[in-house]
Parts: structure tokens; sequence; C-alpha cells
């Protein structure tokens, strides 16, 4: 599983940071979207992909390429 976002798409909702912390934080300089760990665990894949179909702006997405 690999984690894709566009911060220059984000608008700061914070959903992938409350769902995913492990995974997503926000920049505390205008809020969007940071990708704290690009290649996350099977354990996240859940919260992972809740946080991508939470998110109000399409700015995080999911690859799963080997």
């Amino acid at each position: 599983m690999n984690i894709h976002a566009d911060p220059t798409v984000c608008i700061g909702a914070g959903h992938c940071a409350l769902r995913a912390p492990a995974v997503f934080d926000q920049s505390h300089h205008d809020g969007t979207v940071i990708v704290l760990n690009t290649q996350p665990g099977t354990e996240h894949q859940a919260d992972v992909q809740a946080a991508v179909e939470l998110c109000p702006s399409a700015a995080i997405w999911v690859s799963f390429t080997p």
C-alpha cells in the first residue's frame, strides 16, 4: 500500500489526521495534509481507506503497486 497526497488540493479539513494519525498529520503552517508514512503496514489499511473516503477534496489516495 502506497499513500499519496496532494497538498495543493487539500482544504485542511483534517479527517485524515483524525482517522489515521500514524499515517497522516497536518501542516502547522496551513493545515494541509502531511503523509508521515508513505508505506504503512496492513494494520493501518482500514484507517487509511476510511481517511481516503472521508477526504472532502480527494487530496489523498492509495495505490497497491508492488
